[in-house]
Protein backbone atom coordinates (compact mmCIF):
# COMPACT_ATOMS: atom_id res chain seq x y z
CA UNK A 1 0.00 0.00 0.00
CA UNK A 2 1.31 3.26 -0.93
CA UNK A 3 0.83 5.91 2.28
CA UNK A 4 0.52 9.17 1.13
CA UNK A 5 0.86 11.76 4.07
CA UNK A 6 -0.29 14.79 1.96
CA UNK A 7 -3.59 12.96 1.24
CA UNK A 8 -4.14 11.51 4.56
CA UNK A 9 -3.34 15.15 6.10
CA UNK A 10 -5.53 16.44 3.07
CA UNK A 11 -8.60 13.83 4.55
CA UNK A 12 -8.35 15.21 8.19
CA UNK A 13 -8.68 19.10 7.24
CA UNK A 14 -11.69 18.51 4.74
CA UNK A 15 -13.14 16.49 8.11
CA UNK A 16 -12.60 19.87 10.22
CA UNK A 17 -14.05 21.87 7.23
CA UNK A 18 -16.62 19.79 7.27
CA UNK A 19 -17.74 19.94 11.04
CA UNK A 20 -16.76 23.90 10.79
CA UNK A 21 -19.17 24.55 8.55
CA UNK A 22 -21.93 22.38 10.08
CA UNK A 23 -21.65 24.37 13.51
CA UNK A 24 -21.43 27.40 11.25
CA UNK A 25 -25.14 26.44 9.94
CA UNK A 26 -26.42 25.85 13.60
CA UNK A 27 -24.99 29.03 14.73
CA UNK A 28 -27.33 30.54 12.24
CA UNK A 29 -30.36 28.61 12.49
CA UNK A 30 -30.50 27.05 15.85
CA UNK A 31 -31.91 30.24 17.71
CA UNK A 32 -35.84 29.48 17.63
CA UNK A 33 -36.11 25.56 17.99
CA UNK A 34 -34.02 26.35 20.67
CA UNK A 35 -36.18 28.72 22.38
CA UNK A 36 -39.13 26.31 21.98
CA UNK A 37 -36.31 23.72 23.62
CA UNK A 38 -36.13 26.14 26.71
CA UNK A 39 -39.92 26.50 27.24
CA UNK A 40 -40.23 22.53 27.18
CA UNK A 41 -37.15 22.22 29.75
CA UNK A 42 -36.97 25.15 32.04
CA UNK A 43 -40.31 24.49 33.81
CA UNK A 44 -39.84 20.76 34.54
CA UNK A 45 -39.12 19.82 37.64
CA UNK A 46 -38.14 16.31 36.73
CA UNK A 47 -35.80 14.20 34.52
CA UNK A 48 -34.32 15.05 30.96
CA UNK A 49 -34.04 11.67 29.15
CA UNK A 50 -31.30 11.95 26.40
CA UNK A 51 -31.35 8.58 23.78
CA UNK A 52 -29.44 7.37 20.85
CA UNK A 53 -28.96 4.30 19.04
CA UNK A 54 -25.01 3.65 17.65
CA UNK A 55 -22.38 6.24 17.13
CA UNK A 56 -25.65 8.52 18.60
CA UNK A 57 -25.98 6.74 21.73
CA UNK A 58 -22.63 7.89 22.53
CA UNK A 59 -23.00 11.19 21.99
CA UNK A 60 -26.50 11.24 23.79
CA UNK A 61 -24.41 9.85 26.80
CA UNK A 62 -22.19 12.75 26.91
CA UNK A 63 -25.37 15.20 26.82
CA UNK A 64 -27.08 13.40 29.28
CA UNK A 65 -23.42 14.15 31.58
CA UNK A 66 -23.27 17.51 30.68
CA UNK A 67 -26.73 18.32 31.54
CA UNK A 68 -26.34 16.33 34.87
CA UNK A 69 -23.23 18.36 36.16
CA UNK A 70 -24.55 21.69 34.89
CA UNK A 71 -27.92 21.38 36.99
CA UNK A 72 -30.54 19.65 34.41
CA UNK A 73 -30.76 16.51 35.92
CA UNK A 74 -30.86 14.25 33.29
CA UNK A 75 -30.40 10.28 32.05
CA UNK A 76 -29.30 8.23 29.20
CA UNK A 77 -31.87 5.56 27.61
CA UNK A 78 -30.52 3.44 25.40
CA UNK A 79 -33.06 2.58 22.42
CA UNK A 80 -32.96 -0.99 22.61
CA UNK A 81 -32.90 -1.79 26.41
CA UNK A 82 -35.94 0.42 27.09
CA UNK A 83 -38.67 -2.02 25.93
CA UNK A 84 -36.48 -4.42 28.63
CA UNK A 85 -37.28 -2.53 31.65
CA UNK A 86 -35.12 0.52 31.29
CA UNK A 87 -38.48 2.47 30.44
CA UNK A 88 -38.53 2.77 34.76
CA UNK A 89 -36.55 5.77 34.13
CA UNK A 90 -39.23 7.80 33.53
CA UNK A 91 -41.86 10.40 35.46
CA UNK A 92 -45.01 11.10 34.67
CA UNK A 93 -44.29 14.29 31.94
CA UNK A 94 -40.41 13.57 31.40
CA UNK A 95 -39.15 15.06 28.01
CA UNK A 96 -36.98 12.87 25.97
CA UNK A 97 -34.71 14.12 23.65
CA UNK A 98 -33.77 12.10 21.04
CA UNK A 99 -30.40 11.85 18.53
CA UNK A 100 -30.62 10.34 14.96
CA UNK A 101 -28.84 11.23 12.02
CA UNK A 102 -31.51 9.55 9.73
CA UNK A 103 -34.70 10.28 11.75
CA UNK A 104 -35.53 6.33 10.52
CA UNK A 105 -33.43 4.26 13.22
CA UNK A 106 -36.10 1.23 14.21
CA UNK A 107 -35.29 1.48 17.66
CA UNK A 108 -35.76 4.51 17.76
CA UNK A 109 -39.06 4.88 16.06
CA UNK A 110 -40.39 2.29 18.43
CA UNK A 111 -39.94 4.07 21.31
CA UNK A 112 -42.22 7.05 20.33
CA UNK A 113 -45.39 5.55 20.70
CA UNK A 114 -44.70 4.23 24.15
CA UNK A 115 -43.22 7.77 24.95
CA UNK A 116 -46.64 8.96 24.73
CA UNK A 117 -47.50 7.19 28.03
CA UNK A 118 -45.47 8.98 29.66
CA UNK A 119 -46.36 12.46 28.33
CA UNK A 120 -43.02 12.68 27.30
CA UNK A 121 -41.94 15.80 24.81
CA UNK A 122 -40.05 14.63 22.15
CA UNK A 123 -36.94 16.50 20.71
CA UNK A 124 -35.46 15.52 17.35
CA UNK A 125 -32.03 16.37 16.50
CA UNK A 126 -31.44 14.94 13.29
CA UNK A 127 -30.23 15.39 9.89
CA UNK A 128 -33.56 15.12 8.13
CA UNK A 129 -36.48 17.06 9.15
CA UNK A 130 -38.73 15.68 7.19
CA UNK A 131 -38.07 11.87 8.51
CA UNK A 132 -40.89 9.78 10.38
CA UNK A 133 -38.26 11.16 14.04
CA UNK A 134 -39.13 14.82 12.55
CA UNK A 135 -43.18 14.52 12.12
CA UNK A 136 -43.23 12.98 15.98
CA UNK A 137 -41.24 15.41 17.45
CA UNK A 138 -42.95 18.02 19.45
CA UNK A 139 -39.62 20.16 18.35
CA UNK A 140 -37.01 19.49 15.86
CA UNK A 141 -33.48 20.79 15.48
CA UNK A 142 -32.61 20.20 12.02
CA UNK A 143 -28.20 20.08 11.96
CA UNK A 144 -28.51 20.94 8.39
CA UNK A 145 -26.07 18.03 7.76
CA UNK A 146 -25.20 18.14 3.56
CA UNK A 147 -22.97 14.75 4.11
CA UNK A 148 -20.35 12.81 5.74
CA UNK A 149 -16.65 14.39 5.92
CA UNK A 150 -14.63 11.50 6.08
CA UNK A 151 -12.85 9.32 3.12
CA UNK A 152 -15.55 7.63 2.64
CA UNK A 153 -18.52 9.84 3.02
CA UNK A 154 -20.19 7.46 5.76
CA UNK A 155 -18.27 7.40 8.99
CA UNK A 156 -20.14 9.55 11.63
CA UNK A 157 -17.86 13.09 11.49
CA UNK A 158 -19.38 15.70 11.21
CA UNK A 159 -23.55 14.29 12.15
CA UNK A 160 -21.77 13.51 15.77
CA UNK A 161 -19.93 16.63 16.35
CA UNK A 162 -22.91 18.91 15.44
CA UNK A 163 -25.16 16.36 17.86
CA UNK A 164 -23.19 17.07 20.30
CA UNK A 165 -22.74 21.09 20.25
CA UNK A 166 -26.72 21.07 19.84
CA UNK A 167 -26.55 19.23 23.24
CA UNK A 168 -23.67 21.72 24.64
CA UNK A 169 -25.87 24.31 23.32
CA UNK A 170 -29.37 23.10 25.08
CA UNK A 171 -27.39 22.84 28.51
CA UNK A 172 -25.68 26.32 28.16
CA UNK A 173 -28.81 28.12 27.74
CA UNK A 174 -30.29 25.83 30.74
CA UNK A 175 -27.51 27.38 32.52
CA UNK A 176 -27.74 30.64 32.17
CA UNK A 177 -31.38 30.88 32.37
CA UNK A 178 -31.11 29.06 36.14
CA UNK A 179 -28.40 31.28 36.83
CA UNK A 180 -26.14 28.61 37.27
CA UNK A 181 -23.04 29.67 39.07
CA UNK A 182 -19.81 28.24 39.88
CA UNK A 183 -20.96 27.94 43.46
CA UNK A 184 -23.58 25.69 41.71
CA UNK A 185 -21.12 24.10 39.90
CA UNK A 186 -18.56 23.53 43.16
CA UNK A 187 -21.38 21.65 44.76
CA UNK A 188 -21.65 18.93 42.81
CA UNK A 189 -17.97 18.68 41.54
CA UNK A 190 -16.37 18.47 45.43
CA UNK A 191 -13.45 15.72 44.11
CA UNK A 192 -10.39 16.07 41.41
CA UNK A 193 -9.23 19.49 40.35
CA UNK A 194 -12.29 20.73 39.66
CA UNK A 195 -13.30 20.32 42.87
CA UNK A 196 -10.25 21.69 43.96
CA UNK A 197 -10.23 24.49 42.59
CA UNK A 198 -13.63 25.78 42.99
CA UNK A 199 -13.98 24.82 46.93
CA UNK A 200 -10.52 25.57 48.25
CA UNK A 201 -8.59 29.06 48.61
CA UNK A 202 -4.81 29.95 48.04
CA UNK A 203 -4.94 29.72 52.39
CA UNK A 204 -6.30 26.00 52.75
CA UNK A 205 -2.82 25.12 50.76
CA UNK A 206 -0.26 27.35 50.84
CA UNK A 207 2.78 26.96 53.05
CA UNK A 208 2.47 29.29 56.11
CA UNK A 209 5.36 32.38 56.29
CA UNK A 210 7.02 30.44 59.35
CA UNK A 211 7.62 27.21 57.03
CA UNK A 212 9.14 29.29 54.23
CA UNK A 213 12.57 30.04 53.55
CA UNK A 214 12.97 34.02 54.63
CA UNK A 215 15.73 36.63 53.37
CA UNK A 216 16.58 40.17 53.89
CA UNK A 217 18.03 40.18 50.66
CA UNK A 218 21.89 41.16 52.03
CA UNK A 219 22.56 37.03 52.33
CA UNK A 220 25.38 35.52 50.05
CA UNK A 221 24.54 33.06 47.53
CA UNK A 222 25.95 30.48 49.98
CA UNK A 223 23.46 31.72 52.72
CA UNK A 224 20.40 31.82 49.69
CA UNK A 225 21.43 27.75 49.52
CA UNK A 226 21.51 26.69 52.56
CA UNK A 227 18.37 28.48 53.55
CA UNK A 228 16.31 27.29 50.60
CA UNK A 229 18.04 23.49 51.95
CA UNK A 230 16.57 23.70 55.22
CA UNK A 231 13.05 24.40 54.18
CA UNK A 232 13.25 23.14 50.31
CA UNK A 233 10.01 24.61 49.08
CA UNK A 234 11.59 25.68 45.84
CA UNK A 235 11.75 29.65 46.41
CA UNK A 236 12.67 32.07 48.63
CA UNK A 237 10.56 35.04 50.07
CA UNK A 238 12.73 38.63 50.35
CA UNK A 239 11.30 40.19 53.25
CA UNK A 240 11.76 44.26 54.55
CA UNK A 241 11.74 44.52 58.16
CA UNK A 242 7.77 45.56 57.70
CA UNK A 243 7.86 41.74 56.42
CA UNK A 244 6.65 43.30 52.90
CA UNK A 245 7.36 41.49 49.87
CA UNK A 246 10.64 42.90 48.05
CA UNK A 247 12.05 40.34 45.90
CA UNK A 248 11.38 36.36 45.05
CA UNK A 249 14.24 33.58 44.52
CA UNK A 250 13.40 30.58 42.91
CA UNK A 251 15.60 27.24 42.55
CA UNK A 252 16.24 28.59 39.15
CA UNK A 253 17.66 31.82 39.92
CA UNK A 254 19.90 29.66 42.19
CA UNK A 255 21.18 27.44 39.63
CA UNK A 256 21.98 30.47 37.26
CA UNK A 257 23.75 32.34 39.88
CA UNK A 258 25.92 29.30 40.44
CA UNK A 259 27.11 29.78 36.97
CA UNK A 260 28.44 33.01 36.86
CA UNK A 261 32.32 33.24 37.40
CA UNK A 262 32.25 34.50 40.80
CA UNK A 263 32.33 33.42 44.24
CA UNK A 264 29.33 32.42 45.76
CA UNK A 265 30.57 34.82 48.64
CA UNK A 266 30.35 37.67 46.47
CA UNK A 267 27.17 36.76 45.32
CA UNK A 268 24.32 38.47 47.06
CA UNK A 269 20.62 37.40 47.19
CA UNK A 270 19.65 41.20 46.00
CA UNK A 271 21.28 41.04 43.10
CA UNK A 272 19.68 37.47 41.67
CA UNK A 273 16.35 38.33 43.27
CA UNK A 274 12.94 38.54 40.82
CA UNK A 275 11.92 42.07 42.11
CA UNK A 276 8.69 42.45 40.78
CA UNK A 277 6.97 38.81 41.28
CA UNK A 278 3.72 37.45 41.02
CA UNK A 279 1.43 37.18 43.39
CA UNK A 280 -2.19 36.20 44.92
CA UNK A 281 -3.83 36.68 47.97
CA UNK A 282 -4.52 34.18 50.25
CA UNK A 283 -8.58 34.52 50.12
CA UNK A 284 -8.94 34.20 46.94
CA UNK A 285 -9.68 30.46 45.08
CA UNK A 286 -7.32 28.46 43.95
CA UNK A 287 -8.38 28.29 40.45
CA UNK A 288 -7.76 31.84 40.36
CA UNK A 289 -4.24 31.24 42.02
CA UNK A 290 -3.37 28.65 38.76
CA UNK A 291 -4.22 31.15 37.09
CA UNK A 292 -2.12 33.60 37.49
CA UNK A 293 0.64 30.98 37.83
CA UNK A 294 -0.10 29.34 34.47
CA UNK A 295 -0.61 33.13 32.48
CA UNK A 296 1.63 35.41 30.94
CA UNK A 297 3.28 33.03 28.76
CA UNK A 298 5.43 31.05 31.70
CA UNK A 299 4.58 29.16 34.59
CA UNK A 300 5.92 30.13 37.93
CA UNK A 301 5.76 27.07 40.18
CA UNK A 302 5.90 29.47 43.39
CA UNK A 303 3.76 32.04 44.34
CA UNK A 304 3.84 34.66 46.95
CA UNK A 305 0.99 35.18 49.10
CA UNK A 306 -0.45 38.30 50.70
CA UNK A 307 -3.08 38.90 52.53
CA UNK A 308 -5.75 42.00 52.11
CA UNK A 309 -2.87 44.68 54.10
CA UNK A 310 -0.22 43.14 51.59
CA UNK A 311 1.46 41.62 53.88
CA UNK A 312 3.16 37.80 53.03
CA UNK A 313 1.80 35.21 54.67
CA UNK A 314 3.33 32.88 52.68
CA UNK A 315 4.24 30.35 49.52
CA UNK A 316 2.19 28.86 47.16
CA UNK A 317 3.88 26.19 45.16
CA UNK A 318 2.38 24.40 41.81
CA UNK A 319 3.52 21.24 42.45
CA UNK A 320 0.36 21.54 45.64
CA UNK A 321 -2.33 23.07 43.85
CA UNK A 322 -1.91 19.75 41.63
CA UNK A 323 -1.19 17.20 44.21
CA UNK A 324 -3.05 13.97 43.35
CA UNK A 325 -4.69 13.45 47.33
CA UNK A 326 -6.54 15.81 48.71
CA UNK A 327 -8.85 16.04 51.61
CA UNK A 328 -11.91 15.12 49.23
Amino acid sequence: MNLSFEDAIAAAEIVLRGEEAVIHHLRQTIGQSLATVLHILLPHSGQVVVSGMGKSGYIAQKIAATLTSTGTRAAYLHPAEAVHGDLGIYGEGDPTIILSKSGASEEVLRLIPLLKRFRSKIIAVTANGHSELARHADVTIDIGLQGESDPIGMVPTTSAVASLAVGDAIACALMRAKGFTRKDFAAIHPAGQIGRNLLLSVQDIMTPLEGVACLSGGETLREVVIVMTEKPLGGALILNKNRALTGLITDGDVRRALKIDKSIDKIFAKDIMTVDPRIVVSTVLLGEALEVMESQGSPVYVLPVVDGARQVVGLLRLHDAYRKFSSF
